[in-house]
Parts: structure tokens; sequence; C-alpha cells
């Protein structure tokens, strides 16, 4: 192997690499007795590729991620609804067994998704305007879009 490295005190450059590191090639390996050595895994994770775009992965997915709009209910399913929200406070104390869907807006974007809690209604919050199940589901009444009132 040749090799073009100027060697101190010398007016040429030395060519053969042998000859040219023959004075330092046999010395002692340096350790530091300030710094500890580094273990090998350490080491090697140094080297190691990283993500330059942190998060980018995640970002596109979002992007991706489908949600659903809003839907509106017209007249007569408002009317309907109605029917069966009046029903439901009527049994509040038998702590009727519904199955109510709702939307749930994303929090990241806009949109979301139409979600299906089934279960016993524990009470309505009029004032809040929010019915809450037994197993603690909490639905804003605003987003209910259906109700099945078993039995």
């Amino acid at each position: 192997m040749v090799s073009n490295v100027y060697r101190e005190g010398e007016d040429s450059l030395c060519r053969n690499t042998r000859n040219c590191y023959d004075d330092i090639i046999h010395l002692p390996h340096h350790v530091s007795k300030a710094h500890p050595l580094m273990p090998r895994e350490e080491r090697a994770a140094q080297f190691s590729p990283f993500a330059a775009l942190t998060g980018y992965e995640e970002s596109i997915e979002e992007t991706g991620r489908l949600t659903e709009a809003r839907k509106e209910l017209d007249e007569d399913e408002k009317e309907i609804l109605d029917g069966k929200m009046r029903k439901i406070r009527e049994r509040i104390a038998g702590h009727p067994k519904v199955s109510i869907t709702y939307f749930l807006p994303d929090d990241k974007k806009e949109g979301g998704k139409y979600v299906t809690a089934e279960g016993c209604v524990e009470r309505i919050d009029m004032y809040k305007n929010v019915l809450y199940m037994q197993d603690g589901t909490k639905i804003p009444v605003r987003e209910i879009v259906d109700v099945e009132i078993e039995g």
C-alpha cells in the first residue's frame, strides 16, 4: 500500500506506509487516568444510525388516520331520540339497561368516531347535560345519535 504522508523533519513525502509509522507503531495504547474505559456496548452504540426525523413516522400515521364527520340529525330523528331519552328519565330509578351510540370527537384532528356504549344508566345530569353509566362512562347528551332501551 502506498501512501503520501509528510513526515516532520523530512523534505519529501513518505512513500511507503510501513516505513512511515515504524517509530510509533509499537508504542503502548494510551489509557486515560481521568476517564474510565467505555464499555464495548456503549462504544458500539455511538456508531449506530440515528433517526434524524424523530416523530416523522408518527406524524405520517396521524395524517393518514381517518376520522368520521359528525352527522346532523333531522327533526324526525331528534323527536324520536327525545322520546327515548324521556323514557330513560322515567325509569332512571331502576337503572335501565341501554345501548347508546354517540359521537366521540377526536382530540387531535377534525371529526371523530361513533361509539356504542352498553350498560345501565346511573343518572342524567340535566345541568351539565351528561348521561352517566354505572361503569363510569360519561356521555354528553348532545353527542347521542341513537338509544336502544332493553326490557
